[in-house]
C-alpha cells in the first residue's frame, strides 16, 4: 500500500512542539478554491489576538499564478475571508477561515462561485431553503490504487461493502472517524457517514444547512478530509467514477426542501418543483459537475444506483431516478425530495444555487437570469 513520505514523520516528535505555549498569538489558516474548481489550498497567517467575528480578520493575497488562477505578470489575487470555523488541527484559540478570492479588479474570480449563490439566497431567505449533502468519496494510496485493494488484481464484487463491519468489509474507518470528530470540533454541520456500495468508498453527510451555509460547510468538510488523509498518508478523491466497469462511482445527492415544502400539503409543492427540474434538465446536469456535464457522464449511465444522464426521471424511494422522493415523505404528503445527479466533484454552491432558481425563482430556459445586484 503506497502511503507518503510524509505519513512516516514521528508525529510523536511533532506533538512535542505543538504542545508548546503560543502566548496570545493566533494561527489563522486561510483556504480557498483554486483554479481548477475543485481543488484547495491554505496558508496561515499570525493574528495577534483570537478573532470572534468574521469581521476581525484581515484580507489578504496570494500568487494566484501558482494556483491556476491568474498569469505571473498580474498574480496577485485577494482572500476575502467568508466563515471562520475552529481549527482541529492545531486546536484553539487558532481557526480555519474559508474564503472567497477576488482578482486584481476585485471582481470574483472565475471559480468563486460563492458571491452568486449568496445573491441568490438572498431573494428567497422568506422560503427558508435547507439543503442535505451526502458526500461520497474514494480512499486511494499515493499511486492511485484504491486503499485495501490488492495490488494486481480486484477485492470480491460487491454486496457486503455498503454500511459493513469488519476488517475484510470496512476499508479505511479510522479515516472516517478521525475525519467525523474534526468536523465536530470545527463546527462542521455534519449529521452521518456510512461506508459506501464500492470498498474503500465512504460517505459522509452535511445539513441540514440553510442558504449559503450548505456550500460554506461542505467545502470545509471537504478541506478537514483532503488534512486527515494527508496525516493518515493517502489520497481522497472526489472523482464521480474512480474505478471503471462494475463498481458504483461517486456522487454528491443533494436533499432539499422549503418552507412550504416542510409544512402541511407540501407534497404538491414538490411535485411543482420537480415538474420544473424536469423541463430544465439539461441546464442542471451542466451545473452539477465542473466540467459541464462530462465528468459525470462516466457516473450517470442507468447502472450503479444512477439515471441515465439524458434522461430526467422522478420516483418515490426509486435509487434509479434523476429524483427520488423519500417514501416517508410520500406517506405524510410533506418534507423534502433528493436531487441524485450532482458528482462528488460538484460545486456545491453552483448546485444549490441551481437548485433555488429552478424550484424558487422559477427559471425556465438553458441559462441561468441575470439579475441586479
Amino acid at each position: 500500500m503506497a502511503t507518503s513520505a510524509s505519513s512516516k514523520l514521528s508525529k510523536a516528535v511533532k506533538q512535542q512542539y505543538m504542545e508548546l505555549p503560543q502566548g496570545e498569538k493566533v494561527q489563522a489558516m486561510y483556504i480557498w478554491i483554486d483554479g481548477t474548481g475543485e481543488g484547495l489550498r491554505c496558508k496561515t497567517k499570525t493574528l495577534d489576538s483570537e478573532p470572534k467575528t468574521i469581521e476581525d480578520l484581515p484580507e489578504w493575497n496570494f500568487d494566484g499564478s501558482s494556483t491556476y488562477q491568474s498569469e505571473g505578470s498580474n498574480s496577485d489575487m485577494y482572500l476575502i475571508p467568508a466563515v471562520m470555523f475552529r481549527d482541529p488541527f492545531r486546536k484553539d484559540p487558532n481557526k480555519l477561515v474559508f474564503c472567497e478570492v477576488l482578482k486584481y479588479n476585485r471582481k470574483p474570480a472565475e471559480t468563486n462561485l460563492r458571491q452568486s449563490c449568496k445573491q441568490i439566497m438572498g431573494m428567497v431567505e422568506q422560503h427558508h431553503p435547507w439543503f442535505g449533502m451526502e458526500q461520497e468519496y474514494t480512499i486511494l494510496g499515493t499511486d492511485g490504487h484504491p486503499f485495501g485493494w490488492p495490488s494486481n488484481g480486484f477485492p470480491g464484487p460487491q454486496g457486503p461493502y455498503y454500511c459493513g463491519v469488519g476488517a475484510d468489509k470496512a476499508y479505511g474507518r479510522d479515516i472516517v472517524e478521525a475525519h467525523y470528530r474534526a468536523c465536530l470540533y470545527a463546527g462542521v454541520q455534519i449529521c452521518g457517514t456510512n461506508a459506501e456500495v464500492m470498498p474503500a468508498q465512504w460517505e459522509f453527510q452535511v445539513g441540514p444547512c440553510e442558504g449559503i451555509n450548505m456550500g460554506d460547510h461542505l467545502w470545509v468538510a471537504r478541506f478537514i478530509l483532503h488534512r486527515v488523509c494527508e496525516d493518515f498518508g493517502v489520497v481522497v478523491s472526489f472523482d464521480p467514477k474512480p474505478i471503471s466497469g462494475n463498481w458504483n462511482g461517486a456522487g454528491c445527492h443533494t436533499n432539499f426542501s422549503t418552507k412550504e415544502m416542510r409544512e402541511a400539503g407540501g407534497l404538491k409543492v414538490i411535485e411543482e418543483s420537480i415538474e420544473r427540474l424536469a423541463k430544465r434538465h439539461m441546464y442542471h446536469i451542466r451545473a452539477y459537475d465542473p466540467k459541464g456535464g462530462l465528468d459525470n457522464a462516466r457516473r450517470l449511465t442507468g447502472h450503479h444506483e444512477t439515471s441515465n444522464i439524458d434522461e430526467f426521471s422522478a420516483g418515490v424511494a426509486n435509487r434509479g431516478a434523476s429524483i427520488r422522493i423519500p417514501r416517508m415523505v410520500g406517506q405524510e404528503k410533506r418534507g423534502y425530495f433528493e436531487d441524485r445527479r450532482p458528482s462528488a466533484n460538484c460545486d456545491p454552491y453552483m448546485v444549490t444555487e441551481a437548485l433555488v432558481r429552478t424550484c424558487l425563482l422559477k427559471e425556465e430556459g438553458d441559462e441561468p437570469t441575470v439579475y441586479n445586484k
